[in-house]
């Protein structure tokens, strides 16, 4: 089977999500403790202790998700599988960050800052309530793109995310999202649902956040994966480490073309993906995309033994 390592992105956070993996593995331990060092705070007892709202704050949640992650695979490498195991890494939104940790492109402690930064730039982008996201249900790519033209209306309202064959998400600015929203209904999406998230992410309104990432990449060594990410603004493999920090700046406020992503993965002869920390999330869109493909999610220490078993 050729395998395919991949990472979550916002949504999947939950409290307590890498303690079981940090008590069984101290590589694992390891992680927790180097991304509180390079925040200057204990993220670790926030992840574990803490509530959900404060976790879901889009500062915490993203570098909160990269650390569980992050424990994941040096869990898994601490049992003999690192990550030249898998033919390709992606992530979704956040989640590339972490599969280039995950690769040995970015260093724990960079990617956790470069997070934090991220999280702070998307969110102080656009004022609370003046932005919004929907997931529009049962209708695909281009129609929901002809919805967001239609709704748009001189407002900013584009596809944000290409989650699968029966959800594209659509971002933008509230009033447009929300008619984006009843456009869907009428034009037959099956359901139409605002999202619970604090800003439009990956639309024209994030720029001012793709300005703070631009120099924040600058100031950070990146490296060539020790295997090809799969970008979600290219949905296809890249590994030059430059072509890398100016992707990574697109994807603020570029879609994430995760199905494409999926589709490139499988025409490159992936036939199984194991989803590397917080949920399930992903591999529910992949098995939408292609059933074919063999899905694993590893966030515990019982996951990563399983993967072992399966993979010997």
């Amino acid at each position: 089977m050729t395998l395919a390592f991949v990472f979550p992105g916002q949504g999947a956070q939950t409290i307590g999500m890498g303690k079981a993996l940090a008590d069984a593995y101290a590589a694992a331990k390891a992680v927790f403790d180097e991304v509180d060092e390079a925040l200057g705070e204990s993220l670790s007892s926030l992840i574990w202790d803490g509530d959900i709202e404060t976790l879901t704050l889009t500062q915490n949640a993203q570098p909160a998700l990269m650390a569980t992650s992050m424990a994941a695979m040096r869990a898994l490498e601490a049992d003999g599988v690192d990550v030249t195991r898998a033919a390709f890494v992606a992530g979704h939104s956040l989640g590339e960050y972490s599969a280039l940790a995950a690769a040995g492109a970015l260093s724990v402690a960079d990617t956790a800052r470069l997070l934090r930064t991220r999280g702070q730039a998307m969110q102080s982008a656009v004022p609370v309530g003046e932005g919004a996201m929907a997931a529009i249900l049962g209708l695909d790519l281009d129609a929901v793109r002809a919805v967001a033209e239609e709704a748009a209306q001189g407002e900013v309202c584009q596809a944000a995310n290409d989650n699968d064959p029966t959800q594209v998400v659509v971002s933008g600015s509230k009033a447009a999202v929300e008619r984006a929203a009843e456009i869907a209904k009428e034009k037959g999406a099956k359901r139409a649902v605002m999202l619970p998230v604090s800003a439009p992410f990956h639309c024209a309104l994030m720029q001012p956040a793709a300005d703070v990432m631009a120099e924040a990449l600058a100031g950070v060594e990146i490296k060539a994966p020790a295997v090809p990410l799969v970008a979600n603004v290219r949905a296809e493999a890249v590994t030059d480490p430059d072509l890398i920090r100016q992707l990574l700046v697109e994807q603020v406020t570029g879609s994430v073309r995760w199905r494409e992503s999926v589709q490139y993965m499988v025409a490159q002869g992936v036939t199984e993906a194991w989803e590397i920390g917080a949920g399930k999330a992903l591999s529910g869109m992949i098995r939408k995309i292609d059933r074919a493909v063999a899905c694993s999610a590893i966030g515990t220490p019982e996951d990563v033994q399983k993967a072992l078993q399966a993979g010997d």
